[in-house]
This record gives C-alpha cells, sequence and structure tokens, in this order.
C-alpha cells in the first residue's frame, strides 16, 4: 500500500473516530464533570464566544501537538492531526454555522440529511440542563422520531422540564 494511499485512509479513519469521540466528551465530559463549560452552550446569551468553546481551544492545541510530533518524530501522527483538524472544521461548519449560526451563515435546510443533523440537536438542546438530553453527535445524527422518543422516557423517567416542546426544538 502506497504513502498517499495510507495517509488517507488514516485520516478518513480519525474523522470517524473523532466523531465517536466527540459523542463520549460531550455526554460523559461537557455533561458530566465540565458542565461548568459547557453550560454556558445550552443557556441564553447575547455574547460573541462561549465559555464551551474553551473546548475547541483544548482540542486545537492537542491537534497542534500532533502535528509537532508528526512532523519532528513519526509522520503518522500528523495524519491524524489532520484528521482531527478536518473534524473541527466539520463541526465548525455544522455545529457553529448550520445550527446555532454564530457566523453570517443563515440556512435552514428544509430536507435530507442536513436537517436531520439541525432537528437532532436542536433536540438536544429542548432540555433544561445537562441531564436527559438526547444526541450527542455533531456530525452523525440518529433520525428524528427515535430521538422524540428517547427525549419523551427521558422526560417522564426524570421528571425533567422541557425549554419548549419537541415541535418547537425542531423548527426554531
Amino acid at each position: 500500500m502506497s504513502n498517499v494511499l495510507l495517509a488517507i485512509l488514516v485520516i478518513i479513519a480519525t474523522v470517524v473516530l473523532m466523531e465517536a469521540f466527540a459523542w463520549w466528551a460531550h455526554k460523559y465530559i461537557m455533561h458530566g464533570w465540565g458542565w461548568a463549560w459547557h453550560k454556558s452552550h445550552h443557556e441564553p446569551h447575547d455574547d460573541r464566544f462561549e465559555r464551551n468553546d474553551l473546548y475547541a481551544v483544548v482540542f486545537a492545541c492537542v491537534a497542534i501537538a500532533l502535528f509537532w510530533i508528526g512532523t519532528t518524530y513519526w509522520a503518522p501522527i500528523w495524519w491524524i492531526a489532520t484528521g482531527i483538524t478536518i473534524y473541527g472544521l466539520l463541526y465548525f461548519v455544522a455545529h457553529d454555522g448550520l445550527v446555532h449560526q454564530r457566523w453570517p451563515f443563515r440556512y435552514i435546510p428544509k430536507t435530507g440529511y442536513l436537517k436531520r443533523l439541525y432537528q437532532a440537536h436542536r433536540l438536544h438542546h429542548a432540555v433544561k440542563g445537562k441531564d436527559g438530553c438526547v444526541s450527542f453527535g455533531f456530525i452523525w445524527a440518529p433520525r428524528v422520531e427515535r430521538l422524540k422518543q428517547r427525549l419523551s422516557t427521558n422526560r417522564k423517567r426524570q421528571g425533567l422540564s422541557m425549554y419548549e416542546s419537541e415541535d418547537e426544538a425542531l423548527t426554531g
């Protein structure tokens, strides 16, 4: 296998694995012991930046360190850093741009996968606080019907209050 093909495979695998890691980190760190930073993302505010943005700074520092290690010691680490960086770009476009419209990107998808991604994250924000949320991924989104069922089950089990109904959460 050529080095170029191997590099491409490592980069693609890293992007896929980053979504799995991001799901885990979002569910167990950001909605767990790291809630102090992430809470800013779940509350209304007029600030341009959120305390939650510190997570992006941490992940960028990890990628920068891996680029340095890959350049200095072992090239395949550079490929992993590239995959992490590509994932960060996808996150920025999909999450900050499409879903939260934190930059001049005012498009709400009406059909297809982007609509599902948008709705899944809106349902994630339909719960007050850190407990009972659904859809912790940023690039992969489960089916909306399944998320609505899970959200309803979580609300009943935990007696959670909602910011809004599931339907209002979907439409913004």
